[in-house]
């Protein structure tokens, strides 16, 4: 099975512009948001509520605890939230702030519910589609592993990021650039 794309900073700002201009463009934009920006699995965002990202003050969290529930491997795992994503969050929040806590985060226009895990997929696939790149909704997910690596950020935090049981799994997400070799090479 072929890697999911690794998203460059100028395919990033187009997909997000693109899913911005959608007719749901705050709920898409938040959805790739915490793949890129959060490295979450497609299934963990889709079973993301409000109370989730929502703190007693009602702004966004700086740690979002997911539940063995809500996760790959039955195992709970904690989400470190950046500047950029809680940013996000808090203006999605603004205009949630009725909601309760036990609703879904990314709801269905559909249903009014948390997303399937396959329904949500496919709305990122066909985000990326739109923006003209051709992959698959892991893409956010390898991109962020891949942008921690070139960083310098160790593999076993990227690990912990990512909530990999497997060191040997997080190596797979993590591409390595030619800058990164070349400053490797170069580095006595």
């Amino acid at each position: 099975m072929a890697k999911a794309k690794v998203l460059s900073k100028d395919e990033i700002k187009r997909v997000m512009r693109l899913a911005e201009s959608s007719s749901h463009g705050e709920r898409d934009k938040l959805t790739l948001a915490l793949s890129i920006y959060a490295g979450m699995r497609v299934g963990e965002i889709a079973a993301l509520k409000i109370g989730d990202v929502r703190g007693i003050d009602g702004k966004a969290v700086e740690i979002i605890h997911l539940t063995k529930h809500q996760t790959k491997g039955n195992r709970s795992r904690r989400v470190f939230v950046g500047e950029e994503l809680r940013k996000l969050l808090n203006n999605y929040l603004s205009k949630t702030s009725s909601l309760k806590d036990n609703t879904a985060l990314i709801r269905s226009t559909r249903t009014g519910g948390h997303f399937s895990n396959v329904s949500l997929s496919t709305r990122i696939k066909t985000i990326y589609r739109s923006a003209g790149i051709k992959t698959s909704s892991h893409s956010g997910r390898r991109t962020f592993a891949t942008r921690k690596n070139e960083l310098g950020i160790g593999m076993r935090t990227i690990q912990q990021l990512l909530g990999h049981a497997n060191i040997a799994t997080t190596a797979l997400y993590c591409d390595v650039s030619d800058r990164q070799l070349k400053n490797a090479a170069n580095a006595v």
